[in-house]
């Protein structure tokens, strides 16, 4: 059975959203977040299902599938919309317009992250200048995205018996502690990263 991809928008604004443009066929169903109704309309995306408290800007509107949320709720308005899609069988997500704002929503945004792979979903948050995706523990290969700049942002305290491959800085084996950079701004020194470790988790990021 062919996996069900949701692209969800937040309400951060961006100058321009042109790095979406290879996505314009991608998802099965566009989710705003609030405002991010009028992020993927500015996008050129069409979304069906919105899903917000209507504090930042969006509204309910006739041909959508809509949920109202509270002001006074436990989650965001993104994770709303995630739990939406989880729920509906949804297997791949891509976030968008939900980094460079606030910081705690950016935060919260890469949280969700890590819940969707604990929960079995692949999921990445898409902004002008960064791919965001969460790893538990395991062994990667991912193709250059056309980013220049690679980094591993540990989650847990260590990352044990972390391995790099293809790229400028390799590593072999070793245990790298959460709080250090040692695994920031490296590169691809070809078209395939390998990465694998044992315990801990971490963010991967891509970055222009």
């Amino acid at each position: 059975m062919a996996a069900k991809k949701g692209l969800i928008f937040g309400s951060s604004p961006e100058k321009s959203w042109d790095f979406l443009s290879g996505l314009l066929s991608w998802p099965d169903t566009v989710i705003a977040a609030d405002g991010g109704i009028l992020s993927s309309r500015k996008a050129g995306f069409s979304p069906s299902v919105y899903i917000g408290d209507g504090d930042s800007g969006g509204r309910t509107e006739p041909g959508l599938e809509c949920v109202t949320l509270p002001e006074e709720k436990d989650v965001t308005d993104l994770e709303a919309c995630y739990q939406w899609a989880r729920d509906r069988g949804f297997s791949e997500l891509v976030f968008t317009g939900c980094t460079g704002g606030r910081l705690d929503h950016h935060m919260a945004a890469m949280g969700l992250l890590e819940t969707a792979a604990r929960e079995g979903i692949h999921a990445v948050i898409l902004d002008p200048g960064n791919r965001v995706e969460f790893l538990l523990p395991g062994n990667y290969v991912r193709n250059n995205p056309g980013y220049r700049y690679v980094s591993l942002i540990p989650a847990d305290p260590v990352l044990r018996d972390l391995s790099i491959r293809g790229a400028k800085y390799e590593l072999s084996h070793r245990d790298v502690a959460r709080g250090g950079s040692l695994t920031v701004s490296n590169e691809f020194s070809g078209e395939l990263l390998e990465v694998s470790f044992l315990e801990g988790c971490c963010w991967l990021i891509f970055s222009n």
